[in-house]
């Protein structure tokens, strides 16, 4: 590739490579495996015996073992045997041990006459000869050493340094999306506008990095993309190599880190030699924080930390970029409160872009774009439907029309509905309507009035919610549920609106209670939001007259395993007192609200065992004193067992003859 730059020493002869570290390792370890062998080799043999007379001798005395010899071409041999007790039969040689005398081979025939005549058991080997004996020997040598030469030269075939197939573990896993690859673009990316203008600039450099060194400016060498998950991180990555039309390079955190030492940074050193290759370019590390967490946290277990390996060797190569290589680092993080100083500091991820939840009108454009790919009817309202869905992410979004889609699929339906879009929110926010569930009288009862309590506060309170409707049909863990329908996304809570929710969270188990004279377990789920509703009151946002404009909740960054507080004994007695008196104050206003409006309670909960779910305007009918006129639970199940009925043989008419051996109906 040409010098970006224009120098003229583009064509210097570059430095002859030194012998890796890792081909010495090798080759030390090699001469220490043959060392070893041979003082295995030499010290196999057994102890020479003084002359032919003595090992004579112990043959006729039977020392050997099975009273066997055995006449080779330069020596011959015997092993000492044990006796009965387990000891050897030789005083002065140890029981198994190997003992030679050495032959000549012109008198060969005189040592078997020898053994002949004194009747000892014998046998000849005529050997391989002196080369196949050797070369028998030294097998497994030159098996191994073969073996490592061939990891050698596989290694270094493939780029990955000495090491052979463990060099393999050394190359990086990135996965590399070419140009003609990447077909998604800033069309493709809706909800998180603000972040897209932010990394315009980065597309502007790619495309044209000669309009910043006119001037002199330096484009920041890497970007932080911080946010929830979920918010389009990844997209937007992609989305930004799409638009400067160049390769992309991604990788996770978690594939640098191994079981091996010195792997992760390894593979860094990797994928930055490649992406500068083939630069300009975009390196895109997902989930950083799982390498770059911060150093020196004190909980270290001792030896070494392959994270902090990794993230020094990350560091090391941000620092070597050149304003030629036109290579952008890209990471995202939904944790970048753990991230370490280094990475943040100016020249390296020195500008961070926060892709934030998407607002009424970014849920509305998300929910748009992925509606283009399913079939919708004419009459669906996304405005609605972004309005029910406050806190969504994009891939929140993406799985509810997703899920529409396939509620409409099973229901045989053409198109989606707004039917569809409703269910779908309710299944991925609280679960699957169950209802098939069967269900006690006495509990649905509890059932209908406790969501019958909510509603009626709700409806009541100006600073609550607007309530969107009220069903008793089982969803995810909940026996009931009653939904709101913001009119606005609220990006902090004021006093009134705290106040208003902590009584209705209230309101139902004050209705089960007064309806049923008992109480379950139910209200569960309400009273761990309303305790935490009056925590966060008192300890973060300062609506406590006794403890005024302090801020008591524990630092979430201090690095420490046991759990400490900033406040005395005193302190915390307030704070519980505090906490219990919003609670109190709340419950007992609920209580008078349902006390003075109980005969709209008790609208709301018949019409509940009826119909089982309540839109918002037959709310408001019922809270008016008015009736509602639509077929109940009831009349739908028996309309549907008179088709079912009438669609079989022989229902309607009484003519035909009843089968052989059938009962009457008692009708």
């Amino acid at each position: 590739m040409a010098n970006p730059t224009g120098d003229k020493d583009d064509k210097k002869t570059p430095p002859q490579p030194r012998m890796s570290r890792g081909i010495l390792s090798w080759m030390l370890i090699c001469f220490v495996l043959i060392m070893v062998w041979s003082i295995m080799n030499s010290a196999g043999g057994g102890s020479e015996l003084t002359g032919w007379n003595d090992f004579l001798t112990r043959a006729k005395a039977g020392q050997f073992e099975d009273n066997r010899v055995t006449v080779k071409d330069s020596e011959i041999t015997a092993v000492i045997g044990k006796d009965a007790s387990g000891n050897s039969k030789a005083t002065d040689f140890s029981a198994g041990e190997v003992v030679y005398f050495p032959a000549d081979g012109q008198n060969r025939q005189f040592y078997l006459e020898e053994l002949k005549e004194a009747g000892i058991d014998h046998r000849t080997d005529t050997g391989t000869g002196l080369f196949m004996t050797m070369l028998i020997s030294w097998a497994p040598m030159i098996f191994l050493l073969l073996l490592i030469f061939f990891f050698i030269s596989r290694s270094a075939r493939a780029g990955g340094g000495p090491g052979g197939m463990l060099g393999s573990f050394g190359k990086s896993k990135h996965r590399l999306a070419g140009k003609d690859s990447i077909k998604v673009t800033f069309d493709d990316v809706a909800g998180i506008q603000e972040a897209k203008e932010e990394v315009h600039e980065i597309i502007e450099f790619l495309k044209n990095p000669k309009k910043f060194a006119k001037i002199g400016g330096r484009i920041p060498r890497g970007v932080l993309l911080v946010g929830a998950p979920g918010c389009g991180k990844t997209l937007l990555a992609k989305a930004i190599a799409g638009e400067a039309d160049v390769p992309f390079f991604s990788i996770s955190g978690s594939d640098f880190v191994e079981m091996f030492v010195g792997v992760g940074a390894s593979r860094v050193r990797d994928l930055f030699k490649q992406a500068k290759e083939a630069s300009p370019c975009i390196i895109f590390l997902d989930e950083i924080d799982a390498v770059g967490r911060k150093r020196g946290s004190g909980f270290s277990s001792g030896g070494h930390d392959e994270r902090e390996q990794t993230l020094n060797a990350i560091l090391v190569e941000m620092d070597g970029f050149e304003a030629s290589d036109q290579v952008i680092m890209i990471a995202a993080t939904n944790r970048a409160d753990v991230l370490d100083p280094a990475l943040l500091r100016p020249g390296r991820f020195d500008r961070q872009v926060n892709v934030s939840l998407p607002d009424l009108e970014g849920r509305q454009a998300i929910l748009k774009v992925h509606a283009k790919k399913i079939k919708t009817s004419p009459g669906i309202d996304l405005a609605r439907v972004a309005r029910g869905t406050p806190m969504f992410s994009g891939a929140d979004l993406e799985a509810l029309i997703n899920e529409a889609a396939i509620i409409a699929t099973l229901a045989n339906k053409e198109f989606v509905d707004q039917l569809d879009m409703d269910e779908a929110r309710d299944k991925i926010r609280w679960g699957r309507a169950n209802k098939s569930r069967k269900i006690e009288e006495l509990e649905r009862v509890a059932t209908a009035y406790h969501e019958a309590g909510h509603a009626v506060v709700q409806h009541l309170l100006q600073y609550a919610d607007p309530i969107h409707k009220v069903t008793i049909i089982p969803r995810g863990q909940s026996g009931g549920a009653t939904f709101s329908l913001p009119e606005k996304d609220r990006y902090f809570y004021n006093r009134r609106f705290i106040e208003a929710s902590l009584r209705v969270l209230c309101g139902g188990r004050i209705a089960e209670k007064r309806k049923t004279g008992d109480i379950s377990s139910g209200a569960s789920m309400d009273i761990r939001m309303a305790t935490d509703y009056a925590r966060h009151m008192v300890l973060e946002w300062g609506m406590s007259e006794r403890l005024g404009f302090i801020n008591y909740t524990p630092d979430p960054n201090r690095e420490t395993i046991i759990a400490d507080r900033d406040y005395s004994q005193d302190t915390a007695r307030v704070i519980d007192e505090e906490i219990k008196r919003l609670i109190d104050l709340a419950f007992a206003d609920a209580e008078r609200i349902l006390e003075e409006n109980w005969a709209c309670v008790e609208g709301i909960a018949d019409n509940l065992l009826k119909y089982e779910t309540l839109q918002s305007d037959e709310i408001d009918a019922i809270m008016r004193g008015e009736s509602i006129d639509r077929p109940s639970v009831g009349d739908l199940l028996a309309e549907e067992t008179a088709t079912t009925n009438s669609s079989e043989p022989n229902a309607d008419t009484g003519d035909d003859e009843p089968a052989d051996g059938a009962i009457p109906s008692p009708a």
